[in-house]
Formats: structure tokens, C-alpha cells, sequence
């Protein structure tokens, strides 16, 4: 469906954003003299002093409060009369009344790639299923999570190297940069909306994890172990498994070349090179190149 929109001489923008996420964007926004960002909204329990800080220094009202749909709030926004409000790794789900404020209703952006992969930690999600892509897609805000048209998506490749700390800083960039070309896309009057039905009827949603979801799973192949750890690497929580009653925390895993299969004993040290400890998995072994362990690990001994 084609829009056809009205500009306006200056175009007036709520951010509603928090985190490292948002500061790039906000940078391109604020750079572009056709844009206003009216005020800037963040998480209630917000302590991104950064953002805080451009705010001040561009002299843009900062807001935070614990519903962004009571009547007080709605009345305090509508005074900014905003063409757009903008969400960047904001927290608060947006009900039909304050979604209906702006005249261009509310936009997203979000670090996957829809109608897959909707949901919470998405990027340790896409290394954990072994994508060899991640996305990330603005589409219009409903009433429901990650499910409005799409507005612009791009896709990226993931390699072997590739972990969740370097999706990470690909994505705070490449998040400021699409939320900046659809907001243009939107003022310019002419952007073409992809309803996530037409890619696929019924998409996917990724659970938030907790504490506990870090405990590896040494009865899974070499590969799975392998994405498992680089997913929740720093900055994450890293992977974690005991040895000798203790803990152990696991940063980073090696897939070792034509590395043969066989059974064993899983989670078994079998062997120790330069870098690290050699560990059976359910098919095969791997290699465990930067942990954290305060004791001695010999061959033999096992992970639980």
C-alpha cells in the first residue's frame, strides 16, 4: 500500500527511547535541521545518563514516567503535537490511545528480523538457532508486540566469527541508521507498508531470559554447544557449567576442523592445547578458549 503524506516545514518527533540503543539514532535525528525532537521519554527506572545529557544540551524536555498510557501522561504529550513518536528499546507496551496522539501514529525499531523473531533477546536468540542473518526491521506500532507493518528492514550476514558482542555493535549502528532513513521515508511522503501476514502467517516470538538460561547443555552436538556460548558471551552473562562442585564461566568455544565423531563421556576434559581445554560433546569435541575458573582443571574431570 502506497502513503501519500502531508509535510510539514518542521517535522515533530517523541522519542520514547533508552540505552545505548538510542543514542545513535538520536545523533542522526538531531543532526537533521527538518527534524524536532520534541522531548525525549525514557524508562522509568532509566540511568542512561547520556541520553539524559543531549537532552540538556539540546534543550529538549526529558520525561520519564511509570505508564506512558495514564490520563495525566496523555495529556502531557498531546500538548507537544507531534507528527511521529518514535520507540527506541523502550519498555512500556503503547495501548490505542496514545498509538492514536501523533497524526502518524507511533513507529518501532526493532533488532529482528519480522515477523520472525519478535520478542525479547533476539540477537542471543539468532546466534543460539545458528542463523547465518539477523535482522533489523522499523514497522508501525499496534497494540500488539512486534507485529505492525513493516516500514524498511535490512539484513545483515553472521559468520563463525561473529558473537553476540559483535552483533551488538553492529546493531547499536545500524539501528540508529534504518530508524533515521524510515522517519525520512515517512516525512518525505512516500514509503511502501509490508504486512507481516504476506511474509509469513504466523511468525515467531523469542522469550526473555533469566537467570539459569546460561547452564550449557553438554548433551548437545559440537555446534550447538559452540553457538550456545558465543550467544551469551560479554557482555552477557556468559556461559556457565560446574567443575569439581565449582563454577565455571565460558566467554568463547573453538570448532575444531574435521574434529572426528564419536561417543564418549559428555562434557568430559579429553585434552588440553595452547589456548584451552578439549571437551567431548554428544557428537564430537570442542575446544574451550577463555574462561573463568579459579582452580585446576585436569583431564579427566568433568563438567556438569
Amino acid at each position: 500500500m502506497r502513503q501519500y503524506l502531508k509535510i510539514n516545514k518542521m517535522f515533530r518527533i517523541g522519542y520514547f527511547a533508552d540505552g545505548k540503543w538510542a543514542h545513535e539514532a538520536f545523533r542522526h535525528l538531531i543532526q537533521d535541521k527538518s527534524l524536532s525532537i520534541e522531548f525525549v521519554c525514557v524508562r522509568y527506572d532509566s540511568t542512561d545518563n547520556e541520553l539524559k545529557n543531549l537532552a540538556e544540551i539540546h534543550n529538549i524536555d526529558y520525561l520519564k514516567h511509570p505508564s506512558v498510557n495514564s490520563k495525566d501522561f496523555l495529556d502531557l504529550v498531546k500538548q507537544y503535537n507531534c507528527d511521529l513518536f518514535v520507540s527506541m528499546s523502550f519498555n512500556q507496551i503503547f495501548k490505542s490511545e496514545i498509538i492514536n496522539i501523533p497524526r502518524l501514529k507511533i513507529i518501532n525499531c526493532h533488532a529482528g528480523k519480522l515477523p520472525f523473531y519478535r520478542g525479547r533477546n533476539v540477537l542471543n536468540w539468532v546466534l543460539i538457532n545458528d542463523e547465518n542473518e539477523f535482522g533489523i526491521t522499523v514497522h508501525y506500532v499496534d497494540e500488539n508486540i512486534d507485529t505492525g507493518d513493516i516500514i524498511l528492514q535490512r539484513i545483515y550476514n553472521i559468520t563463525d566469527e561473529d558473537d553476540y558482542s559483535t552483533l551488538l555493535d553492529r546493531a547499536y549502528i545500524e539501528c540508529g541508521k534504518i530508524l533515521y532513513d524510515a522517519i525520512k521515508l515517512i516525512q518525505n511522503n512516500t514509503f511502501t507498508l509490508i504486512k507481516q501476514d504476506n511474509i509469513h502467517p504466523i511468525g515467531m516470538y523469542c522469550g526473555i531470559r533469566q537467570e539459569g538460561d546460561e547452564i550449557i547443555n553438554w548433551n548437545e552436538t559440537s555446534r550447538e554447544v559452540f553457538n550456545f556460548i558465543r550467544a551469551i558471551c560479554k557482555p552477557g552473562p556468559m556461559a556457565r557449567s560446574t567443575i569439581n562442585g565449582e563454577i565455571i564461566k565460558i566467554n568463547k568455544a573453538r570448532l575444531i576442523k574435521n574434529a572426528p565423531i564419536y561417543k564418549g563421556i559428555v562434557g568430559q576434559i579429553v585434552g588440553k592445547s595452547n589456548d584451552g581445554l578439549i571437551v567431548k560433546t554428544k557428537d564430537s569435541i570442542l575446544e574451550i578458549v577463555d574462561f573463568e575458573f579459579n582452580g585446576k582443571i585436569r583431564i579427566g574431570d568433568r563438567f556438569k
